[in-house]
């Protein structure tokens, strides 16, 4: 996708959106933008972007959600690429979305964009949920303190947006920063005035001069990289001498920071009820983070979370996967009649269960949209982040990633979908590389068939064979992968807030889902329908024998090569298809064992005796490097399409799925190999 400067769009105004994880800016985003908005990369980049654009008042806005975080300290790529935004002059104003709930710790954000020169609106979002737990702020009073235009509102709700458009109208303003300043003096004592008298006056582009001092003695490596290459020499001396002489400097400006946070709402925050009673654990909340239950009851949710996305879709996906079957045998006659020649109806029929397959899969893909959303929404994920990041660190990942690992036990599309709610693109880009060591559930149906075919109750230590290898093959992955995705140098503790549990905001939700499902749909379609009509290419015969196809000879020409890894061309040709859809390999290997052409990926009957046709003509270590092969291949098409989705990289999604190839392969001729010992 080719991203346009935005210098360079006809909006006349460009709006920045800035704020925290769980703050609400995405439902913001969402609400004002509509359909209208774009999802590709940062250029250059592997993080997100989001543009889109509203009008008002006969005025074109672009607003660009710029990726959440904590703070402007330059240490991840989504910080940098944040703090590279606002400073380039692109954006004519930022909005800062602060969370009502947690007004003084969101407060956070300002404070340290306090003193860049691009104008502010405060948006104190969540009022709704802050009053319901007893809090009145007084934005009036916090908006003469600051000199800026402070706007309250539920961004779930539409009709509190009034306050926004009037001070978008209005434009806004660069804050007050006298008292900040003098908080960033009173605690950087003689370290911080030595670092000022060194800055000029008018700061460096649009940082302020203190707000550079301030960055300097947190050691931020934007700023020291700034400073360095814009001083003299000497004066860059005189400051690295006053850096290396003063450890606590980080410290320092976060507690001037916290100070000037405590000033600025003091008296404009009451609460009717007692501080010690809004913040008291729930019964419920108790469990949720509790280090021992907490895990216990995630995986619990999640499961019920997977069940939810089947129910939800069940109805649709019954109707996307026979209404074909059942409609296209009484369209047969009336085609038949009009003189339809009997390849284009093959054709005909290919296509129609082509876009079965795509209805139904998209209906499970919107299921785990709302699912998550959902969890999400009423401030539960952020408790599934917490109790499981310790396990998570030891694999270069965070606490949110158990979550896609659990989703992918019932289907690797709704693990793909999951990795979304993972902030940062290179633990996203991982989680979703080691998700897919997950069995899904087609998985283990088609494992079952074959394994009681050939071996009866012996099916179980197959099963743990691979389960043990496939948990062998996660860590190595993830010693592979992590180097690149998740360097040391970028990986810390989960820093995160606890939200308040709250109502969830159903017409937010069903919008975010609606606007995630559009383009998905639209490419699922045109590779699913693609792929199945050169399946149709290769598979048709004009006799309905197996051996008169294109397939057959393809198989047949490659057998040479795919024996080495223990393949014959018939689970060969059954491998390459399980990458369209798991369970198409039952369908394949009905037609290429039974001899009668299928040209519907994943759609021809099951034999009967399919077990018996399989037996007399495969041996034992034939099927073992199969069901190998088979295990460790990619999941489906439609997750791979999904993990694009969520990674917005063609590259890093390519890579992945050239790994799961090789490695499969490779597992294929290992398993092969010792199979060849034991029978």
């Amino acid at each position: 996708m080719k991203l346009v400067n935005h210098q360079q769009r006809p909006a006349e105004k460009t709006i920045a959106l800035l704020g925290q994880p769980n703050a609400g800016k995405s439902t913001l985003f969402n609400a004002l933008t509509g359909s209208r908005q774009h999802v590709g990369n940062w250029p250059g980049k592997t993080v997100e972007q989001k543009y889109g654009s509203f009008v008002h008042n006969k005025t074109e806005y672009t607003l660009v959600d710029l990726p959440g975080s904590y703070s402007l300290y330059a240490h991840s790529q989504e910080e940098m690429i944040t703090r590279e935004y606002i400073a380039s002059g692109q954006a004519d104003l930022v909005c800062i979305l602060i969370d009502a709930s947690q007004l003084q710790r969101s407060l956070f954000m300002l404070a340290d964009y306090a003193g860049i020169g691009c104008p502010v609106i405060l948006i104190v979002n969540m009022l709704d949920i802050a009053a319901a737990r007893g809090r009145h702020i007084d934005l009036e009073k916090i908006g003469q303190r600051l000199g800026v235009a402070v706007v309250g509102m539920s961004a779930t709700d539409k009709g509190t947006y009034a306050d926004f458009f009037s001070a978008l109208e209005q434009g806004g303003s660069l804050p007050d920063c006298n008292e900040l300043e003098k908080h960033y003096q009173l605690r950087g004592g003689k370290s911080w005035q030595a670092i000022w008298e060194q800055l000029p006056e008018k700061g460096i582009g649009v940082y302020a001069r203190f707000w550079l001092g301030a960055k300097l003695l947190e050691k931020d490596e934007g700023a020291v990289a700034l400073v360095r290459n814009a001083l003299p020499a000497k004066k860059w001396q005189n400051i690295n001498a006053v850096l290396e002489s003063e450890p606590e400097g980080a410290l320092c400006i976060g507690q001037a920071r916290f100070a000037w946070i405590e000033e600025l709402v003091q008296g404009a925050v009451k609460d009717r009820k007692p501080a010690h009673s809004s913040s008291r654990l729930s019964r419920f909340d108790r469990l949720a983070i509790s280090r021992r239950w907490g895990r216990v009851l995630t995986v619990g949710v999640l499961l019920c979370g997977l069940i939810a996305s089947f129910l939800i879709t069940v109805p649709l996906m019954y109707i996307a996967f026979t209404l074909p079957r059942t409609l296209f045998p009484k369209l047969l006659p009336w085609l038949v009649e009009i003189g339809m020649d009997a390849s284009l109806i093959s054709l005909l029929e290919t296509c129609a269960n082509a876009c079965g397959t795509v209805l139904g899969m998209t209906g499970f893909v919107g299921g785990s949209f709302f699912v998550f959303s959902l969890l999400e929404d009423v401030g539960y994920m952020a408790r599934v982040s917490y109790v499981f990041d310790n396990a998570m660190t030891r694999i270069g990942l965070q606490g949110k990633c158990i979550m896609p690992f659990v989703m992918s036990f019932g289907c690797s599309i709704g693990g793909s979908v999951g990795s979304r709610v993972i902030d940062s693109w290179g633990q996203r880009m991982l989680t979703i590389a080691l998700a897919w060591f997950m069995p899904c559930a087609a998985t283990w149906g088609v494992i079952t068939v074959f394994g009681t075919a050939f071996f009866g109750m012996g099916t179980i230590w197959v099963l743990c064979a691979l389960f043990f290898t496939s948990f062998l093959l996660l860590i190595i992955t993830a010693k592979i992968f992590a180097p690149k995705l998740v360097p040391a140098s970028r990986q810390c503790g989960l820093i995160m807030e606890l939200p308040p549990y709250h109502p969830p905001k159903w017409g937010s939700i069903f919008r975010l889902v609606f606007s995630r499902m559009g383009g998905f749909i639209k490419r699922a379609f045109i590779y699913i329908v693609s792929f199945n009509i050169l399946f149709w290419v290769l598979a048709y015969s004009a006799d309905g024998n197996v051996q008169s196809s294109l397939l057959y000879r393809f198989g047949t020409m490659i057998e040479p090569v795919t024996i080495w890894f223990g393949l014959r061309w018939q689970t060969f040709i059954a491998y390459l298809c399980s990458m369209m859809a798991k369970e198409s390999a039952l369908g394949v290997l009905s037609s290429v064992f039974g001899g009668v052409a299928s040209t519907v990926v994943g759609r021809g009957a099951v034999s009967a005796n399919l077990g018996t046709q399989m037996t007399s003509q495969l041996s034992k270590p034939e099927v073992i490097a199969f069901l190998f092969a088979f295990y460790f291949n990619i999941p489906c098409f439609v997750a791979v399409l999904s993990a694009k989705e969520e990674s917005h990289s063609w590259k890093w999604t390519g890579i992945i799925v050239g790994y799961y190839i090789c490695m499969a392969l490779i597992m294929a001729a290992v398993s092969y190999r010792v199979a060849l010992l034991i029978w």
